[in-house]
């Protein structure tokens, strides 16, 4: 970034030494870990090994680090997110899809100070989650069900974020490709509509969703990919994405 003039360094400098008057939010991003795995979508929750709150359950996240002065300004939103993302997870940052959720700012969300979070959504695809470690700050790290295994409060007010988060991915589901990233490299229809029924939380006619991925096809968004998946029933075919588009 270019540096300002001298007459406005100066208006800069009497301006930071006025600036406590105003207080100082500390910022963090938080981040909503989604996959599914066994047709159920799964939340990622790390315990909380110093306090506030040690030894509950929360999600990853931590401080946007801010530099000291006009050439070092810190990190941006989005690189907070993925550094945190990688350390929480020890994914590389293009193995996973990232997308600003909302920003949190209630002024008793966190014990310690005053604090806005921009949450993040992130998607896994499922033969990844199982490579997912816990961070250097956390005591355990867990995939659990959205549904059926989630604790009865999560650590600062992060049971909001996540139902933030699930409502974004059901309302982006029928017109956005997410799905693109939450089943292995190459998939089944069965296996691909296991996704929706996992997010949407209700099942799909088999027979409606199969000529909806027939518009999917057609249009070039899927493609058979080679060989067979062995299924109970009988072998099924497998597809991969070619690119992003269709709903």
């Amino acid at each position: 970034m270019k540096p300002p003039p001298d007459d406005e360094r100066a208006f800069l400098e009497g301006y930071r030494a006025r600036i406590d008057r105003f207080g100082r939010p500390s910022v963090t991003v938080d981040l909503a870990v989604l996959t599914v795995q066994d047709s159920d979508l799964k939340l990622l929750l790390v315990r909380r090994e110093r306090p506030p709150y040690a030894g509950a359950w929360a999600l990853p996240g931590g401080f946007v680090r801010v530099g000291d002065g006009f050439d070092d300004r810190g990190e941006s939103l989005l690189d907070a997110a993925h550094r945190e993302l990688a350390e929480e997870t020890g994914l590389p940052r293009d193995a996973v899809f990232l997308e600003q959720l909302y920003t949190f700012g209630a002024p008793d969300r966190d014990p310690r100070m005053r604090v806005i979070s921009v949450a993040w959504y992130a998607l896994i695809r499922p033969d990844l989650a199982p490579f997912v470690t816990a961070g250097s700050d956390a005591a355990e790290v867990r995939w659990i069900s959205v549904g059926h295994e989630r604790p009865a409060a999560l650590a600062f007010d992060h049971d909001r974020i996540v139902d933030a988060a699930v409502e974004r991915i059901r309302g982006k589901l029928d017109s956005a490709p997410i799905a693109f990233d939450l089943v292995p490299p190459t998939f089944t229809v069965a296996e691909l509509r296991a996704v929706h029924e996992a997010i949407k939380g209700e099942p799909y006619d088999a027979s409606n969703f199969r000529r909806r991925f027939k518009r999917l096809e057609d249009d070039g968004v899927v493609e058979r990919a080679p060989g067979k998946r062995r299924t109970s029933r009988r072998p099924a075919a497998v597809y991969r994405f070619v690119r992003r588009g269709g709903g």
